[in-house]
């Protein structure tokens, strides 16, 4: 399997899991038929699954519809977007600040998908950011002017072509999304971590409810649907959250995250490690089992 680098990234994302794909993907079973993202954001690894071709179908799922919008132009009018984009970034040109402030203003009143994506490919880490009324105000980065459209227009166009042909698009609650799996579906979720959920997770506008969420695991492991979970993990000697209970009967890996941004900000060499839960069905699949030790893995 090649790196990271090779899998288009077309939506600026906090938490992507463009990086992590290499270190996820081998724990997929040997045949899947649909690959279900409940909490999809940026599509990292339904995008490196198709790349691979791990998957025959998709279905990109997520509670904050301008992202979904997003995805539907992005599969639809790639080409579109792509020239839309390449106009707002000349647009900016000397007078960045100001410019952003216009478009976050009338991505707020309208929505439109072009002015989410200069928006995220603008902001600081890329991070979706609401006030209590629901208004995008996350402030842009001034020490760059988002991706050249070259860039861009080959990152939409690359993932437009990996993913048009047999992908569902949704913007439901996750709940009802599992609900409409079924044994031939393989499930990825990466939802909003404890150590944000405790104050509300800017990201996830429904309010998300740890014990809720291991009770739909429950309900999953009962209809004998497999899936792979990331989720808390430590940064150095701190734990983030609490283990998803063992009654689940989860094989949990830690998976090598790199240094935490506080880390270097403060000049530490502490290492964050994220949690890979695979459900029963899937840790004792021929692809995983070959693959798996209980150690840590490292990202090379």
């Amino acid at each position: 399997m090649n790196g990271p680098y090779d899998v288009p990234q077309p939506i600026p994302y906090q938490g992507s899991k463009r990086l992590l794909a290499p270190l996820i993907l081998p724990h997929f079973p040997r045949e899947v038929g649909r690959l279900v993202e409940p909490f999809a954001g940026s599509a990292a690894i339904s995008i490196a699954a198709s790349a691979r071709r791990l998957a025959t179908a998709f279905w990109l799922n997520d509670a904050h519809s301008p992202l979904i919008d997003l995805w539907k132009e992005i599969l639809a009018r790639p080409e579109k977007l792509a020239t839309d984009y390449e106009q707002l970034w000349h647009d900016q040109s000397d007078r960045e600040r100001e410019f952003f402030n216009v478009v976050r203003s009338r991505f707020n009143q309208k929505g439109a998908p072009v002015d989410f994506l200069y928006l995220l490919a603008r902001c600081v880490k890329a991070a979706i950011r609401y006030n209590s009324d629901g208004q995008f105000n996350n402030t842009p980065d001034n020490r760059r002017k988002g991706a050249r459209p070259d860039e861009m227009r080959q990152r939409i166009v690359h993932a437009s072509a990996l993913l048009k042909r047999a992908t569902r698009l949704t913007a439901w609650d996750y709940k009802k999304v599992l609900a409409d799996c079924t044994p031939n579906d393989l499930v990825y979720m990466d939802p909003p971590y404890q150590g944000v959920c405790g104050r509300r997770d800017q990201r996830y506008l429904p309010k998300f409810d740890h014990g809720e969420f291991c009770q739909e695991l429950h309900t999953l492991n009962e209809r004998g649907i497999q899936f792979i979970v990331s989720y808390d993990g430590r940064t150095g000697d701190k734990t983030f959250g609490e283990l998803l209970p063992a009654d689940l009967g989860l094989t949990r890996l830690e998976v090598h995250a790199g240094r935490s941004t506080q880390a270097t900000l403060l000049g530490r060499s502490d290492v964050t490690y994220e949690s890979l839960y695979l459900s029963a069905g899937l840790a004792n699949s021929s692809r995983s089992k070959s693959r798996r030790r209980e150690r840590q893995l490292s990202l090379i």
